[in-house]
């Protein structure tokens, strides 16, 4: 078993006073590392029989796309809105630092495929609400959330009570 805190770069200051940054890069850079992350969450997942792994801009897109392949299912972006080219819908969420708006294709997701949010690091819990709208705009069954990172002294998974969300590294 792999002790992935040891892969990750804790920045102080970054992006403000204050704040200890994870910066989950230098695991990203471990192939070996990588691949073990990817793995796990996958094991963690294979009997929730995912249809769609769905990650939220960018980081998102990083775990997101491998953890989709190790799955052998497809994966859907969740981006910034304005950025995807066909009919979307649209969320505004809050974040640590401000506000912004997430967009999904509305074809992305037919009613009650199985899906799984992916993302980087569960904070706040701001991006996932967020993205949660959007799946259930779209009759999405969400059976999951997982992470590299659960910042627990934000408690953003108190505000996800109805959620199974895993985790791999917890600070």
């Amino acid at each position: 078993m792999m002790d992935f805190k040891e892969k990750i770069r804790v920045i102080e200051d970054f992006p403000q006073a204050g704040v200890r940054f994870k910066d989950i890069t230098t695991l990203l850079k471990d192939g070996r590392a990588f691949r073990a992350a990817i793995d796990q969450m996958a094991k963690h997942l294979k009997d929730k029989h995912v249809d769609l792994v769905i990650g939220p801009e960018a980081r998102g897109f990083v775990v997101g796309t491998p953890l989709a392949y190790a799955l052998g299912v497809g994966f859907i972006p969740v981006r910034k809105a304005g950025k995807l080219p066909a009919e979307t819908v649209e969320t505004g969420y809050s974040l640590e630092y401000g506000k912004d708006r997430l967009a999904i294709h509305k074809d992305a997701i037919q009613p009650g495929q199985r899906v799984v949010i992916v993302d980087d690091l569960l904070a706040t819990g701001g991006t996932v609400n967020a993205t949660l709208n959007l799946l259930e705009q779209l009759q999405a069954d969400v059976v999951g959330a997982a992470f590299v990172v659960e910042l627990t002294y934000l408690n953003g998974r108190e505000k996800l009570p109805d959620l199974d969300i895993y985790t791999l590294v917890q600070y």
